[in-house]
């Protein structure tokens, strides 16, 4: 049996969910909806489903098991409320939603119905990630770089929560310790909006995390490194690759040995989807589920807070 899947919102990203559900062997791309009809349309006969503007429109034509939603940030908590009140599993982009109290509300919806609330946190399903996952790592020390040239297609929220939040969401799956203290600065460049944040997380069992994202930068780079006792990780999140890095010592003093695991590479938003489907069809928790996306939006706010108080140009999206 296969699943009935939507998409809400089609733009850049969404167009891909569509395309990749129509890739699926468990999945069933049924319709697309966005409130640019005619790119829904576009996309639409390209994959040989019906077009709506809206998602009332989709599921009130169609018959849908679970949708994935893919609109602007600021619409996440109401569109999202909509298909779990129909009771219909959703997938929603990350941030879950601007403010902690909304993603605590769909989670309770979500578990009241007993549906699946996913979070698109990508990067989770990173082939490296899953690599890294794998090995169980014991950070002392991560430091996290996601830096480019700046896009004028994301204007509804700044770094932080485009960027960062991928980030914050990673550091803390992979630190199991509370958090103890929050340091963060950022600055507008060129839009009203963070262009630039820098936060360093610190834990309760003594783990320091800095974090710095900027969309300022000539050069793109998506790196993290995890600093351990005996060994240092290097994860390059766009090539998919890990190099492990230690220090030996033999007769001619410490000597540098450098690995570079083999493993399979995939589609991150393909991996994505296709565990969004088996949960729905096996009734499962998802890798990233409610909670995570409510945990990792909360530290998000936090950091956009300091920004915003530090800040002589008050910031449009600080909570």
């Amino acid at each position: 049996m296969t699943e009935r899947i939507g998409v809400i919102g089609v733009g850049h990203l969404g167009q891909h969910h569509a395309r990749i559900y129509t890739e699926l062997l468990d999945a069933s791309l049924v319709g697309v909806a966005d409130s640019n009809i005619e790119r829904a349309r576009f996309i639409g006969e390209h994959l040989g489903v019906p077009a709506y503007s809206s998602i009332e429109e989709l599921i009130n034509h169609k018959k849908v098991d679970a949708l994935s939603i893919v609109v602007p940030t600021s619409q996440h908590y109401n569109t999202a409320k909509i298909a779990l009140e129909a009771g219909i599993h959703v997938l929603v982009e990350k941030p879950v939603t601007l403010r902690p109290e909304e993603a605590g509300e769909l989670l309770e919806l979500a578990t009241k119905k007993d549906l699946v609330l996913q979070v698109g946190h990508i990067e989770r399903f990173n082939s490296a990630i899953r690599y890294i996952s794998q090995i169980h790592p014991q950070p002392i020390y991560l430091d996290s770089r996601r830096v480019g040239p700046f896009s004028a297609r994301i204007n509804d929220v700044g770094v932080v929560l485009d960027l960062m939040i991928h980030d914050i969401d990673i550091i803390m799956s992979l630190v199991p310790s509370p958090i103890a203290k929050i340091a963060a600065t950022g600055s507008c460049v060129f839009s009203e909006h963070e262009d630039i944040a820098d936060a360093q997380i610190t834990f309760e069992n003594g783990v320091i995390a800095h974090i710095l994202v900027s969309r300022c930068a000539e050069k793109k780079c998506r790196q993290l490194e995890i600093v351990e006792r005996e060994r240092q990780i290097t994860i390059n999140y766009e090539l998919q690759t890990v190099q492990i890095s230690r220090c030996v010592t033999n007769s001619d003093g410490q000597v540098e040995i450098r690995e570079t695991p083999v493993f399979p590479k995939s589609e991150p938003l393909k991996l994505e989807l296709a565990d969004f489907v088996r949960c729905v069809k096996d009734k499962k928790p998802p890798v990233v589920g409610g909670k995570d996306g409510k945990r990792a939006l909360e530290v998000a706010v936090e950091i956009l807070r300091q920004i915003n108080a530090g800040s002589n140009k008050e910031l449009r999206n600080a909570v």
